[in-house]
């Protein structure tokens, strides 16, 4: 008897409390029924644009002003306006538009007296040459049969390089001949300079 009693009253709470659940969520999620029609009445005169009245432009002649730019303009067309057009006729000054006629303009004449210096073509200066490599070439430290190695000074220091080698962090070994070597400056990124073989 009482699980009967306490069923009811789930049911009258379930019945009295979920209507008043439905009109709850559909108040928070469902925004029609948050618009009122007052709200949505004024917002929708406020986003209709207002028409201006419409006017006659500043530029329009006085008299035309109903005929041409009022609202009652007549779509007709003007047969007699036409054919007065079609009867203009041309009248130039003799000369054909669709011709050149390059011989008619001026050409400008060269004056007699030119200037030398104008006559002249500008040469450039040669750039500056390179400074000079400050090594010495003054022997070879290879043995027989090994590759080409010599000895370059630099101030107090000395140097044992082959050819493809860099010394001192800037000069590369380029080629190395019996009198001469070939060394270009890297940094300088000039061309490669002969080093002649200094004696004693």
């Amino acid at each position: 008897m009482k699980l009967g009693l306490e069923n009811k009253k789930k049911m009258v709470w379930l019945a009295v409390l979920g209507p008043i659940a439905v009109l709850i969520f559909a108040y928070q999620f469902i925004p029609m029924f948050t618009d009122s029609p007052a709200a949505s009445s004024s917002s929708a005169e406020a986003a209709a644009p207002v028409a201006a009245p419409r006017t006659t432009p500043a530029h329009a002649p006085a008299g035309r002003s109903k005929k041409v730019y009022g609202e009652n303009l007549d779509p007709t067309l003007k047969l007699d306006l036409l054919a007065s057009s079609e009867q203009t006729i041309y009248e130039g000054n003799g000369r054909n538009i669709f011709v050149s006629h390059a011989e008619d303009i001026p050409q400008p004449k060269a004056s007699a007296a030119t200037d030398a210096a104008v006559e002249q073509a500008y040469v450039a200066p040669p750039p500056p040459p390179p400074p000079p490599i400050p090594l010495k070439f003054f022997g070879f430290a290879s043995k027989p049969g090994e590759p080409k190695k010599i000895f370059l000074q630099q101030n107090e220091d000395i140097f044992v390089a082959g050819e493809g080698e860099i010394v001192n962090r800037r000069y590369k070994v380029i080629r190395i001949a019996p009198t001469s070597v070939e060394i270009q400056d890297m940094v300088g990124s000039g061309p490669p300079q002969n080093i002649p073989l200094t004696q004693g």
